[in-house]
Order: C-alpha cells, then sequence, then structure tokens
C-alpha cells in the first residue's frame, strides 16, 4: 500500500474514532431519556444505511437466513446503548466510557463459548487488574453507584453482540449486517414503548436542539462510522487499528472535561483506575493482533508453499 493511503486511512480511522468519542457528548447533550434517544438513533441510522445501500443496490443481496438473527442481535444493541446513555444520564461521561472500555476484555471471556477455544491465562490476569481498576474509580466516586451498574451491564452486551457479529460479518458485510442490527433494535424498542408509562405520545416531540444533535449520533457518528470503519479496517493492520481504538475513551473523558468540566472532573483515584484499565485493554488488543499477526503470515506461507509444490518442473 503507498505511503500517501496508508496516511489517508490513519488519518481517517482517528476522524472516526473521534466521532465515536463524542458520542457520549451527545448523549449528554440530548435532554430525552435513553430509550426513546436509542430509538432516534436506530431509526436514523436505519434509514441512512438503507439509502447507502440502496445507491450501491446491494438491498437485495441480503441473504434471508441472516435477517431475523442479526435482527436479533439488533435488539442486544439497542439494550448495550440504552444501558450506556443511562449510565451517562445518572452518572457522567466519564464512569459511562471507562466502564465500556471494559467491553473488549469481557468479550475475551465470552469468545471460549462462541468460537470453542481455551480461555488463555493472561486474559485471566487482566479481567483481575481490570476488577482492580473499576474498584479505585468506584471508590473514588461511590454516588456514581447506577452509573456503574448501568456502564458494566453495557459493556457486558456490548461484548455479546461483538462476538455475535463475528459470525456473520464476513458471510454478510458491516453495512448490510449494521442495516439489519439497526432495523432489529428499533422494532424492538417499538414492540417495548407502548407498554412503558413513562413514555406517552408527547415525549416523541422533541426540540430542534435534540433532533439537530439525534441526527449527527445518527447519520455521523453511527452510520457513517460505521461505514467508513469497515474500508479503513480493510487496508491497516489489526495492531494499528486496535491501538487507535484503545483512545476513544482518552478522548471521551478529554471531550468530557473540556465542555462539562463541572460535572467531569473526577479525583487522582479515579484517573489511577481508569489507566489501569486502558493500559489492559491496550495490552489485551496488542497480544490479540499479534497472533491474527501470526495466523496471517502462517496462511501466507501455507500458500506460498502450496503454490511451490503445484508449480511444473
Amino acid at each position: 500500500m503507498a505511503k500517501s493511503s496508508r496516511t489517508r486511512s490513519l488519518i481517517t480511522l482517528h476522524l472516526i474514532i473521534l466521532l465515536l468519542g463524542f458520542t457520549g457528548i451527545l448523549g449528554k447533550l440530548i435532554t430525552i431519556g435513553s430509550t426513546l434517544l436509542v430509538w432516534y438513533r436506530m431509526l436514523i441510522a436505519f434509514v441512512v444505511l438503507w439509502i447507502y445501500l440502496a445507491i450501491r443496490k446491494e438491498i437485495r443481496n441480503i441473504p434471508k437466513k441472516y435477517q431475523l438473527k442479526l435482527m436479533g442481535i439488533g435488539a442486544i444493541v439497542a439494550l448495550h446503548w440504552i444501558l450506556f446513555f443511562e449510565s451517562i444520564k445518572v452518572a457522567n461521561i466519564s464512569v459511562a466510557v471507562v466502564c465500556l472500555s471494559t467491553a473488549s476484555l469481557l468479550s475475551a471471556f465470552l469468545e471460549p463459548l462462541f468460537f470453542k477455544r481455551k480461555l488463555r491465562g493472561y486474559e485471566v490476569l487482566f479481567g483481575c487488574i481490570v476488577i482492580f481498576g473499576l474498584s479505585l474509580a468506584f471508590d473514588a466516586n461511590t454516588n456514581y453507584k447506577w452509573g456503574y451498574i448501568y456502564g458494566i451491564l453495557s459493556a457486558f452486551f456490548a461484548s455479546i453482540f461483538t462476538n455475535l457479529n463475528g459470525l456473520y460479518v464476513e458471510k454478510l458485510g458491516s453495512s448490510k449486517l449494521s442495516l439489519l442490527e439497526m432495523l432489529g433494535g428499533f422494532i424492538t424498542i417499538s414492540l417495548y414503548l407502548p407498554f412503558t408509562d413513562s413514555i406517552g405520545w408527547d415525549s416523541f416531540i422533541i426540540s430542534s436542539t435534540d433532533l439537530f444533535y439525534l441526527l449527527i449520533l445518527g447519520i455521523v457518528c453511527t452510520a457513517y462510522a460505521f461505514v467508513v470503519s469497515v474500508k479503513v479496517m480493510e487496508q491497516l493492520t489489526p495492531f494499528t487499528v486496535t491501538t487507535a481504538f484503545n483512545l476513544e475513551p482518552i478522548y471521551s473523558i478529554i471531550f468530557a472535561i473540556l465542555i462539562f468540566s463541572d460535572t467531569e472532573t473526577m479525583s487522582l483515584q479515579f484517573y489511577i483506575g481508569v489507566f489501569c484499565i486502558i493500559s489492559v485493554v491496550a495490552l489485551d488488543g496488542y497480544f490479540k493482533s499479534q497472533k491474527t499477526q501470526e495466523k496471517v503470515k502462517a496462511i501466507l506461507r501455507r500458500t506460498r508453499n502450496s503454490k511451490r509444490a503445484n508449480r511444473p518442473e
């Protein structure tokens, strides 16, 4: 790959991470409840992704056998997002994103169930360090108890749908997968809304400011970020991508402190816990990317050896 092309990909990757880091800011700026917020986000993202795939004439290429399964995963995505935004609303952005950053490590404990592999020793050690980091952060801000509970539950559901996506992304592609998940999440929330007393018809009438932030969240931070990230990840190494995505919670916390300094500035003990968690997540990503690179090299070696063996003398 040309150097200029790689540079463009790196710049685009960091732009996407900045956008994802801004998601928490939008969640705090939007005044409507978490459930309705996610309902609007998934509706907007679905419409944008549908238009994108329709223009590319790929709508009809979605196999029916995957549709219901992916819509079911969309319900898990919806629950993950609702819990994430609820964590922001009952605590703050810093608490929510730190809890969410544990999702990749939680995923490591779920992978053996989905992909039938053994749990690695270093993953258990990393898990213990993350628990220590979370306990430090929590002890520094015990009044945010529900924020931590919602945040950890959000990370748990994020790890579930990440593993489930791993079963289908190569078969279907990320854009189509995201389209069906957005639709599934939107339908699930729509079926739930009539049974809750906290959301009436008047709740759907939102301010122009909320609508503006929701459009940014649904179009830019969801649909655009999902589509572009796939193209970028096809051009960069797993290590580069993993390392860059570990910056997301850091970006989020920096944005939060700059914009909401009165509610987002935390104690030194909290940031020590954050450092423990992010460091461990970064190391976990490094080990996984190294293993991925080793697998790719092994496949390439086998391919070269096979070509040599089949080459006519």
